[in-house]
């Protein structure tokens, strides 16, 4: 009789812990306790994914326009010139001139690190001879005209821009956009004496001439 009441108890344990292990192994279709530990894992996953994101993302253009891919394909039919290294903000439903950017305050031409501009060669701005090198690049807003500034206080972050280090400062005429620009843009085109730096937002236009 000690046997037989020793195995019952055995046996039965040895099934409440096989029920158990098939509780936690397996969980009903349908389960909502599984469907919001999934939901909420990947709602954790993107919600850390978003804040790595940059509303202004940072980007570059060349001139001539996409040199890096010429290069490597060794297609390059015209010298280096120069490059500009800029984050872009967005419009997003703004008014930019005269509310966002105030007219005749600083703007670093972009947002977060301040923009950077870089000759290759030895250029000149309304005859006004710049070396090679790289430069930070700024501008003041104003209702009908920019000034654009060069500077030399390199590796800045957003207005904390060493206005003793200015090197050069030249107006520029703005003009109107055929159609506003959502975020910034600036990139080089080919012009008659050299290359025109556009630079876009909104619906206001600038052109910096530079001449080689």
């Amino acid at each position: 009789m000690y046997v037989i009441n020793r195995f019952k108890t055995w046996f039965v344990s040895l099934a409440f812990l096989g029920l158990a292990a098939s509780c936690e192994q397996k969980t009903p279709s349908g389960s909502n306790q599984v469907n919001v530990n999934s939901s909420s894992a990947a709602n954790e996953m993107e919600k850390n994914v978003s804040l790595g994101l940059d509303k202004s993302p940072m980007d570059m253009s060349y001139y001539p326009v996409e040199y890096p891919k010429l290069h490597m394909a060794k297609v390059v039919t015209e010298p280096l010139v120069a490059r500009v290294i800029y984050s872009r903000p967005q419009k997003d439903g703004r008014i930019i001139f005269g509310n966002v950017l105030k007219y005749g305050s600083i703007w670093r031409l972009g947002a977060n690190e301040a923009s950077e501009i870089e000759f290759f060669k030895e250029i000149s701005i309304n005859n006004h001879k710049i070396n090679k090198g790289r430069y930070i690049i700024y501008c003041i807003p104003y209702e009908n005209k920019w000034t654009i500034v060069l500077n030399e206080d390199l590796y800045t972050w957003g207005l904390k821009i060493d206005t003793t280090k200015d090197l050069y400062k030249v107006d520029v005429p703005i003009s109107k956009t055929n159609y506003p620009f959502e975020v910034f843009t600036m990139e080089f085109q080919k012009a008659t004496r050299g290359i025109n730096l556009v630079m876009e937002w909104d619906s206001v236009r600038a052109l910096l001439p530079i001449n080689f």
